[in-house]
């Protein structure tokens, strides 16, 4: 694995009220090298009010121990399900809130496009994103047991590809655009009903 001095560093988090997977990844844009990640397991605490908390908890202490400039996260969605959106919503909010407290840069993604930036298919299978994700990070063959690890590993890559086109857009903002407004607005909306379908296990 290449140890990369000099570079960027993102928090990437795969919110869930079961389930919260976390990946820390340091980039130069052109290589990406893992620092940590894995799962911050909820299902054995039964107050969803102290699982925020452990969120919480969870959240801050990588940014303490990484210090990473940006948080990326999977980007809120919306849909019939209000009781599992307000889960979910809970959970991403603890998180963002958490980062914002500490200064990181916050940026969304849906599942969508994290799959596909890594894979090259929107459609890809969690397997897909977890063997390309570690391939990126040159851990081949270090499947982790839980592939909300490695989701939260692929967001974190995700947003260190998307940076690299981000800075050429916001060097060729349109007159009158901001550029984080240039850059945002490229990026793609999502459904909150392809997300439940495709993670049904992270609500209870």
């Amino acid at each position: 694995m290449q140890e990369i001095r000099k570079g960027k560093t993102i928090l990437g988090i795969d919110p869930g009220t079961r389930l919260m997977g976390h990946g820390v990844v340091k980039t130069d844009g052109q290589h990406f090298e893992c620092k940590e990640m894995g799962v911050l397991d909820l299902r054995k605490e039964p107050d969803p009010l102290r699982r925020l908390e452990l969120i919480l908890e969870e959240v801050l202490r990588l940014i303490e121990a990484y210090a990473p400039q940006y948080l990326s996260i999977e980007s809120p969605f919306y849909g019939k399900n209000v009781q599992a959106l307000l889960k979910l919503g809970r959970a991403q909010g603890v998180a963002i809130a958490a980062s914002l407290s500490k200064g990181l840069e916050v940026h969304e993604y849906s599942p969508r496009e994290i799959k596909q930036s890594l894979t090259g298919k929107g459609s890809a299978s969690k397997e897909q994103v977890c063997a390309m994700a570690l391939r990126l990070t040159g851990m081949q063959g270090e499947a982790p047991k839980h592939l909300d690890a490695t989701d939260a590993l692929a967001a974190a890559i995700c947003h260190g590809i998307h940076s690299r086109f981000d800075d050429l857009r916001e060097k060729a903002a349109p007159e009158g655009l901001s550029p984080l407004s240039a850059a945002k607005t490229a990026r793609k909306k999502s459904s909150w009903a392809e997300f439940l379908s495709s993670h049904p296990d992270r609500i209870k």
